[in-house]
């Protein structure tokens, strides 16, 4: 119509359609949600219908100061037909006042918020108007994607799951714990969007940050650094490694990333206190922006300060660890994998990428952050390449040269350990909570060529300064001597162990042995000595004895920590003068709750929680700590009865879990107490025999029919501070597919 301009009243984004094909659907968000590199739908509405003359075209743009140079503002007319993998336009139908298009973002387009504006051309006269914004993620399904996955069941895993496992304990001891990832729920996405714009480089270079968004291994650097808050620069985390948390969160209490990162945005994006390295690694950044993640565990992981590949451990003449180096030894460490294209390596290089937020040393020279560092990179030695594959390869790989600091200040090799470091490395399988070990990922076995070969290799890198008191490392060995439990170490009873001592020459030799016990964090820094004892024996030639040694629960039942981790250390000394250093951590058994529980989509049903405590004597003030469907429930018990009380809970406590109403797929869960609003429920009782196990019901409903989700996924048992070691192992729970039972698995030895 002639003088009347062309104008758009109305978007419609197909909300439904376009977030089942771009899996998106299950995001808790107002915001239209895509992923690049894929084609959607949508339908404008216009004040008329469109005149011959008239050409539209469309203007896409995400940053503060948009450019073409930069890629991020990108116009185009419409086209006849979609090119795969850049922007364009197509018009697939339309009537009197409303045509209907078909779009596709490039797949190396920046991710983060959009806006979209039409421009009507008519003659020389070309008029702008703005339409709408959306979301742009990753796209592992687009191949042309640098984060694309090609199997369906690993992207369902590491994409779209929202329960996941953390291994911990130590390697000879495995324990799950549940994860809850959350990725799609309310407010997620937008903090997720957010801790991009508060990154120094986006402080610094707004426009340039925006722009290099396109690129995972640029995010998930920002992201790594993000993501710990030790460096000062508003990071969602504060890591902390110590017994006192005065009255901030422990970190062994948190059991998902949804709380965490919604009480970073709710304190003005301050640094939520406190976390430690699987906290670190479970916050939901990465999953959320759309790049393929998983968490990995080492088991005995490395931590060499000054890049020697070598963890350099000091102790006086009676066995105790000195606090000497910044060496050191974790039983484990807990890390990221994403997967994604690795266009400044080369294509051997691509795959799972290491990236870890736990602050360690710092990274380039640049605040604390770690990655991505190639797993492949790892494994074949390649240390010179980006990003700090050289820390990470001392992680898995690294020597543990023992030494004694006699009393002149002389330091003599006690031992040294060419195989204890980076053990089990352990993954959550795809589809079940099973463990996979991913080790032969990060290094070729012990003692093989290729092991062997790649040692040299990488040694001949041109080496920092190394400390004085190197010893030869071809000194022949005298002694041989190992620990070894004699049953599973448990919470609340003695520990015993023997020391098997062996002379490896044919002369007789006369050992003195000192032994130490301490209880220790998972880091294997020292907390409280709990034993030390001397002693000495004779060893013919060629002669093997045992040493047994208890550790009495009285004796350090008041000196763990909530890692329930104890470190025996034996020091041998031969008459003349060699020296022997053998050492185990242990990790303390706790009782499994044990969970009873059939559950069906859309049906009411009972949770039985059984518990038994391991302590000889009461402990007060407990918790027990439900995580359903991301809903936390604290239910208290004034006390514990020892072993063999017999005090009940009391009864008639239960909770019912039921989902809202909710527009959008997934599991949403309320809490409300049977006798009124949920809240910390005071119960008269005790806990009780291990031979009497009391049920405690919990009542719980679960998604609609159809829906994704779980039960939601650790249940644990805390004590007070001054027992606060004895918790209860939880149990995991299953996925829940629609009409199918519940499964409930355990953890522990493996």
């Amino acid at each position: 119509i002639a003088g009347i301009e062309l104008i758009p009243t109305q978007i419609n984004w197909h909300v439904s359609r376009n977030s089942e094909a771009h899996h998106t659907g299950c995001f808790v968000t107002p915001e239209f949600c895509i992923r690049r590199g894929q084609k959607f739908d949508f339908t404008l509405y216009f004040n008329r219908s469109p005149q011959a003359g008239e050409s539209l075209a469309f203007v896409a743009e995400t940053g503060p100061s948009p450019s073409e140079a930069q890629h991020t503002r990108c116009g185009f007319a419409l086209s006849n037909s979609l090119v795969g993998g850049a922007w364009g336009a197509v018009q697939t139908s339309g009537n009197a006042n409303s045509i209907n298009f078909s779009m596709c973002s490039s797949s190396r387009a920046a991710i983060g918020r959009y806006k979209l504006s039409l421009q009507v051309t008519c003659g020389n006269q070309v008029t702008t108007r703005f339409l709408a914004k959306f979301i742009l993620l990753f796209n592992p399904w687009c191949s042309g994607d640098l984060v694309f996955m090609a199997n369906e069941a690993e992207r369902q895993e590491y994409v779209l799951n929202e329960n996941g496992i953390i291994f911990v304990g130590n390697a000879n001891f495995i324990e799950a714990r549940g994860w809850y990832y959350g990725q799609f729920q309310e407010n997620i996405l937008s903090i997720c969007l957010h801790l991009l714009n508060l990154s120094l480089y986006h402080r610094q270079d707004p426009a340039g940050d925006a722009s290099r968004r396109s690129d995972p291994r640029y995010v998930g650097r920002i992201v790594s650094a993000m993501v710990n808050g030790n460096d000062g620069d508003n990071g969602v985390l504060e890591g902390k490694w110590s017994e006192n948390f005065a009255h901030h969160e422990n970190p062994s209490r948190w059991d998902g990333s949804v709380a965490i990162l919604r009480k970073w945005a709710q304190g003005n994006y301050s640094p939520v206190q406190y976390g430690q390295c699987w906290v670190f690694a479970g916050v939901t950044v990465l999953r959320c922006l759309g790049i393929p993640t998983r968490l990995v565990t080492n088991f005995n992981s490395a931590h060499d300060s000054n890049s020697n590949l070598s963890i350099d451990k000091y102790y006086d003449p009676a066995g105790k660890s000195l606090k000497m180096g910044q060496d050191s030894v974790w039983d484990y460490h807990v890390w990221n994998e994403s997967w994604f294209v690795r266009r400044d390596l080369g294509n051997p290089y691509c795959g799972w990428q290491v990236i870890d937020a736990t602050p360690q040393e710092r990274s380039q020279g640049q605040s604390r952050w770690c990655g991505p560092a190639s797993v492949l990179a790892v494994k074949q030695g390649d240390v010179r390449l980006n990003y700090d594959t050289a820390f990470i390869f001392t992680e898995v790989n690294a020597d543990i040269n023992r030494w004694v600091v006699q009393s002149n200040g002389k330091c003599v090799k006690a031992y040294c350990d060419t195989s204890s470091i980076g053990r089990a490395l352990s993954t959550k399988a795809v589809g079940s909570n099973q463990r996979v070990d991913v080790t032969n990922c990060y290094k070729f076995p012990e003692g093989g060529l290729k092991h062997g070969s790649l040692g040299v290799g990488v040694r001949r890198s041109p080496p920092p300064s190394r400390l004085p008191c190197k010893a030869p490392r071809d000194t022949k060995a005298i002694l041989f001597g190992k620990f070894k439990l004699t049953q599973p170490p448990v919470l609340g009873k003695d520990v015993n162990l023997i020391l098997s001592l062996c002379n490896l020459s044919a002369s007789p030799k006369t050992v003195t042995v000192n032994l130490s016990v301490s209880s220790v964090l998972y880091t294997r820094r020292a907390v409280r000595e709990i034993l030390k004892e001397a002693t000495s024996l004779h060893l013919a030639g060629k002669e093997e004895k045992y040493l047994p040694l208890r550790i009495p629960y009285s004796h350090y039942g008041n000196s763990l920590t909530d890692d329930k981790k104890l470190l025996v250390t034996a020091l041998c000394g031969a008459s003349e003068g060699t020296k022997l250093l053998v050492e185990k951590a242990i990790t303390l058994e706790s009782p499994n709750l044990s969970i009873v529980v059939s559950v069906f989509a859309n049906t009411p049903t009972t949770l039985e929680i059984s518990y038994a405590n391991p302590l000889p004597e009461p402990v007060e003030d407990c918790v027990l700590l439900v995580t359903l469907m991301g809903q936390a429930i604290k239910i208290k018990y004034v006390g514990l009865g020892g072993r063999g009380g017999a005090a009940l809970p009391g009864q008639g406590q239960g909770w019912h879990i039921r989902p809202p109403r909710s527009p959008t797929p997934g599991w949403r869960a309320q809490c409300h107490s049977l006798h009124g609003p949920l809240g910390p429920q005071r119960v008269k009782g005790g806990w009780h025999s291990p031979r009497k196990l009391t049920p405690l019901p919990l009542l719980l409903q679960c998604g609609r029919s159809g829906s994704r989700g779980a039960v939601e996924d650790l249940l644990r048992v805390h004590a007070s501070p001054h027992r606060r070691h004895a918790a209860a192992r939880g149990l995991l729970l299953q996925q829940i597919p629609p009409r199918q039972e519940l499964c409930a698995y355990g953890c522990g030895r493996r």
